[in-house]
């Protein structure tokens, strides 16, 4: 049920990302703060990416706001607010089905390192006193390696599929300009005058 609570109750468990929330009656959107909060500390652990664990901050300020900025609202607009994921929660079910077959390979493809991330690790945790020191630091950095690769290649492949999606709109846009089409039919007619 949401509602407005005790303001010491609130700022306790405004500490832990999502905690706020879910006290005011916001499960949903508790449950994303708090499963992003935990999924970055698990991500940054286990493959030892210390950067990463930099997004910590960042969520744990936006929850903390978040929370406070909930409770000092005015009681008609608090009650007015729905209870929603904080991702993906505004598009409708065909655009999130769309979405799920656009972005099935990349899933895929991060199921398949996450995987072989835990297959390296137990291996190499078997192999490592036959190993000799040099591999075994090959071994220690590969998997980091491995999602720094991915990192990059995700990245180039967005900035490939933006730069596909703008030529798409600039060819778009020329063909509906009056002024383009003018200028191509008139570049037509004077070739047809040229060569009679």
């Amino acid at each position: 049920m949401i509602r407005k609570k005790n303001n010491f109750f609130t700022f306790i468990f405004s500490l832990l990302p999502g905690a706020g929330q879910m006290y005011l009656g916001f499960m949903k959107r508790g449950l994303s703060l708090m499963a992003c909060f935990f999924f970055v500390i698990l991500i940054g652990a286990w493959l030892n990416i210390g950067p990463f664990l930099l997004l910590l901050p960042l969520v744990w300020f936006y929850s903390f706001f978040d929370t406070h900025n909930l409770r000092s609202m005015p009681d008609d607009e608090f009650y007015a607010m729905e209870d929603n994921y904080l991702f993906l929660s505004d598009l409708p079910k065909d655009k999130i089905i769309l979405l799920q077959g656009k972005y099935r390979n990349i899933v895929a493809i991060a199921l398949i390192i996450l995987g072989f991330s835990i297959l390296w690790n137990n291996i190499y945790e078997i192999f490592q006193r036959l190993l000799p020191v040099y591999l075994i630091r090959v071994g220690y950095y590969l998997p980091q390696f491995v999602v720094g690769v991915a990192i990059v290649l995700l990245g180039a492949y967005l900035i490939r599929g933006k730069k596909i999606e703008l030529t798409r709109e600039d060819s778009k846009q020329k063909e509906s300009d009056p002024l383009f089409v003018k200028s191509k039919t008139s570049k037509k007619e004077d070739e047809t005058n040229e060569n009679s």
